[in-house]
């Protein structure tokens, strides 16, 4: 049986993120997903090292790279839109369930179970998935950051939103980053190198 599952995925590169936003370099669902993957392992790695944890860091990155797959059927709702009252929000949760259906049925059968996990958060990973959470929210904080190095000033609002967001969230793991790589991202590369 032939399936579309991974060229369907590969599209992830076409789903612009910030549609309300003016941006300075456009982000994709796909450089996004990696981005928050990676910050996803090391967040794991924190609550295991620094804070007595014990979860999978691969098993974070690897939920992260999947975290926003059914936005290649959605799109990507701005934050003000899927958030903006209740009804909305509940709206927007069935089209990505209906999307993860979706999604599922373009892999062979035999793998769909295995796959599954990946889209939806279940209680048996509700760990992993803050630490995704905290991870998707960090990435967006980077690209706010990164877009008001660059003289943008669309973004200094959602810049605020979004670390007073991380902040909420009360995760020493997501503080743990900030602080220690944070800055890193306002410096020039000149200045990182060295």
């Amino acid at each position: 049986m032939k399936s579309n599952f991974f060229a369907f995925i590969s599209r992830m590169k076409y789903i612009n993120r910030w549609g309300l936003m003016r941006n300075t370099i456009t982000e994709n669902i796909s450089e996004h997903s990696l981005e928050t993957a990676f910050i996803a392992h090391v967040l794991a790695l924190y609550r295991n090292v620094r804070f007595g944890g014990n979860v999978d860091p691969e098993r974070a990155a690897l939920l992260a790279m999947y975290h926003d797959v059914t936005e290649i059927i959605t799109g990507d709702m701005p934050t003000p839109i899927k958030y903006y009252n209740s009804d909305m929000k509940e709206e927007y949760a069935k089209v990505e369930k209906l999307a993860e259906k979706k999604l599922l049925s373009y892999l062979p059968e035999d793998l769909r179970e295995h796959y599954a996990p990946l889209f939806g958060k279940t209680e048996e990973e509700a760990e992993l998935w803050q630490l995704v959470k905290a991870a998707d929210k960090l990435s967006a904080l980077i690209k706010c950051i990164e877009e008001r190095q660059m003289g943008n000033s669309d973004f200094s609002n959602a810049e605020k939103s979004t670390l007073a967001a991380v902040h909420k969230m009360g995760l020493p793991e997501a503080e743990e980053f900030m602080k220690e790589f944070l800055s890193s991202y306002g410096l020039t590369l000149d200045d990182q190198v060295m």
